[in-house]
C-alpha cells in the first residue's frame, strides 16, 4: 500500500493512454475525400472574409454623411496635390499655398457655376420654343404619316411616357436623399469636406503618422509602404482623370458650337464633370448633348452631334484611357466596369465615383505587401498587379 492516504480518482474524461488518437483523426481524414476538406477549408474561410466585407459595407452605409465628405476631400486632395507640393517646393509658406489652393479651387468651380447659369438662362427661352415646336412637329408626323394616330392615342402615350418619367425621377429622388440626406446633409458634407481638405493639406502626414500607430509594430513598415504606393497611384488617377476629362469637354463643347447647339458651355461642364464618373457618365452626357441637338437643330445636326459624341468616346475609349488611365492607374476596362456598377449598387453616385480610385488603392496596396516590394522601398512590378492592363513584353522591356 502506498503512504499517501488520499484516494486517487481516474478522470473518465481523459483519454486512455491506451487509445491512440492520432490514428482515429487519420482515420476520419482518410474518410472525407480531400477536395471535399479543401474545399470546405476554402468555404469557412472566403464565408468569414464575405463577412467581414459585409460589416464593413454595413458601417460605410451607416456612417454615409461621415464617409462621403471623407471621400470627396481625399480625392479633391490628391487632385490638387501636384499643384500644392509645387508651391511648397517653390518656398512658398504652407498656410499661403493652402489659401492659395483651397480659394483658387473654388473660384474656378464658382466660375464654372455662373458660366453655366448664365448660358441657360440666356438661352432656356429659345430652346423652350424649341422643342414646343419639335414636339408639334413630331405630333403632325404621327397623325399624318404611316403610323395615322389619333390624338387621344398620342395623348394617351404622352401620358403614359410622363408617368415613366414621373417614376424614374422618384426613383433617382429617393436614391439620392437615401445616400446625401436632405439639403442641410449636403451642405453640411460641403463644408465638412472643405474642412477636412484643409487639414489634409496642412498636415497630411501627420495624419497618417497618427494612424499608422493604430497598426501593430511589426506591420507598420509594410502598411506604410502599401500605403504610400496606393496614395501615389490615387493622384495619378486624379492627374490623369482630369487630364482626360477635359479633352472630352473640350471635343463635345466645341462640337456643339461648330455645330449651333444651344448651351455649349453647360454641355461641356456637364461633360467635364460627367467624366469623372467612369463609363456611365459618358453615356449620359453624350445623350443630352444629342437630344438638345436633335430637339433644337433638327435630325441631320441630331445625327451629327452624336457623330462627334461617339467620336471622342472612341477616342477616350481606344487611345487615352488605354495609355493614359491604364498605365497611371494599371486597372482593366473589364474591371473598371465591374467595380463601377457594384459601386452603383451599393451607394448609388458615389459608389460609382469612388470606385475606381478605391480598385486601384487596394490593387496596389494589396500587391505591394503580398510581394514584398514594401521591403526595397519601391512600387510593385507592373506584371504583378491583379488587374494590370500594361502588356507582357513591355513589361519585360521596361525590366
Amino acid at each position: 500500500m502506498s503512504d499517501d492516504p488520499t484516494p486517487r480518482f481516474r478522470n473518465p474524461f481523459r483519454h486512455s493512454p491506451t487509445v491512440p488518437v492520432r490514428p482515429v483523426r487519420e482515420q476520419v481524414d482518410q474518410a472525407v475525400p480531400a477536395s471535399l476538406r479543401i474545399t470546405a477549408a476554402y468555404s469557412w474561410r472566403l464565408l468569414v472574409i464575405a463577412g467581414v466585407v459585409a460589416l464593413f459595407i454595413w458601417l460605410v452605409m451607416l456612417l454615409k454623411l461621415l464617409v462621403i465628405p471623407v471621400m470627396i476631400a481625399i480625392l479633391i486632395t490628391a487632385l490638387l496635390s501636384p499643384a500644392f507640393e509645387l508651391m511648397l517646393r517653390a518656398r512658398f509658406p504652407r498656410w499661403l499655398a493652402i489659401a492659395i489652393t483651397v480659394i483658387g479651387t473654388l473660384g474656378i468651380v464658382t466660375g464654372l457655376l455662373w458660366l453655366v447659369v448664365w448660358q441657360v438662362r440666356a438661352q432656356l427661352p429659345d430652346v423652350q420654343a424649341k422643342t414646343a415646336e419639335a414636339i408639334e412637329q413630331v405630333r403632325s408626323f404621327l397623325m399624318t404619316g404611316p403610323m395615322h394616330l389619333s390624338s387621344a392615342q398620342i395623348d394617351q402615350y404622352i401620358q403614359r411616357g410622363m408617368a415613366l418619367l414621373n417614376e424614374q425621377a422618384d426613383l433617382l429622388l429617393n436614391g439620392a436623399l437615401a445616400v446625401t440626406g436632405t439639403a442641410a446633409h449636403i451642405l453640411t458634407g460641403a463644408l465638412l469636406a472643405l474642412f477636412i481638405l484643409i487639414c489634409l493639406l496642412a498636415d497630411g502626414a501627420g495624419i497618417w503618422r497618427w494612424t499608422l500607430r493604430l497598426f501593430p509594430r511589426k506591420a507598420r513598415p509594410a502598411a506604410d509602404a502599401a500605403a504610400r504606393n496606393g496614395w501615389a497611384t490615387v493622384i495619378d488617377y486624379a492627374r490623369t482623370q482630369m487630364l482626360v476629362a477635359g479633352i472630352d469637354a473640350i471635343g463635345i463643347g466645341v462640337g456643339a458650337a461648330v455645330l449651333g447647339v444651344p448651351m455649349p458651355i453647360p454641355i461641356a461642364v456637364l461633360v467635364f464633370l460627367g467624366s469623372f464618373v467612369p463609363i456611365v457618365g459618358a453615356v449620359v452626357t453624350g445623350a443630352v448633348a444629342v437630344f438638345l441637338a436633335l430637339v433644337y437643330n433638327g435630325a441631320l445636326i441630331g445625327l451629327l452631334m452624336l457623330a462627334v459624341v461617339l467620336l471622342v468616346q472612341q477616342l477616350e475609349g481606344h487611345i487615352l484611357q488605354p495609355i493614359l488611365m491604364g498605365s497611371a492607374v494599371k486597372v482593366h476596362p473589364l474591371a473598371v466596369v465591374l467595380v463601377v456598377a457594384g459601386g452603383a449598387m451599393v451607394a448609388g453616385i458615389p459608389g460609382a465615383l469612388f470606385a475606381v480610385p478605391l480598385a486601384a488603392f487596394v490593387n496596389v496596396a494589396a500587391v505591394t505587401i503580398s510581394t514584398g516590394a514594401w521591403r526595397t522601398g519601391r512600387e510593385p512590378a507592373a506584371d504583378d498587379l491583379i488587374w494590370s492592363t500594361v502588356p507582357r513584353e513591355r513589361q519585360r522591356r521596361k525590366r
